[in-house]
């Protein structure tokens, strides 16, 4: 599972790029193992892919783990570009360039598919730009809580 400081890095760049906060108000004096708990446990899908020329997925919460049909080791290895079926890629590479232009996009909706084969459609998902205490970019992340299942 990814560190207290993934967690933080996802939570502060949401933060600075939408201007809210991600998760539960209550959750605002969460901090560490703590903060990382309850976003691993949280019924919403939270998951990020890193910064290679085919960018990895480097976190997944329960719920991203759940609806992927991955273990966390299949999920964190897995190329982010696999999440969409391939007549799906350009638009999903079209999206990210987007993010990595503007920062963030909210209300995204669109298909994707389980490591078996399942496919949904997401809807209201935000995406975003993951940045370091520095400005580094540092990989896209996202967050929904709407889907349906299409098969």
């Amino acid at each position: 599972m990814k560190t207290p400081d993934h967690i933080s890095l996802l939570i502060k760049s949401f933060r600075k790029a939408t201007g809210n906060k991600l998760g539960k108000k209550s959750w605002t004096n969460l901090k560490g193992e703590d903060l990382t708990e309850v976003l691993r446990t949280a019924p919403f899908i939270l998951a990020s892919h890193g910064i290679e020329a085919d960018p990895i997925l480097n976190y997944g919460n329960e719920a991203a783990l759940k609806l992927w049909e991955a273990t966390w080791e299949e999920f964190t290895s897995m190329p982010s570009r696999l999440t969409a079926e391939p007549i799906m890629r350009s638009e999903r590479d079209r999206l990210l360039h987007e993010v990595t232009t503007k920062g963030f996009i909210n209300n995204y909706s669109g298909i994707r598919i389980s490591t078996r084969g399942r496919r949904f459609r997401i809807h209201k998902a935000t995406v975003w730009n993951v940045l370091d205490d520095s400005e580094t970019y540092c990989g896209q992340a996202v967050v929904f809580s709407d889907w349906e299942f299409l098969n």
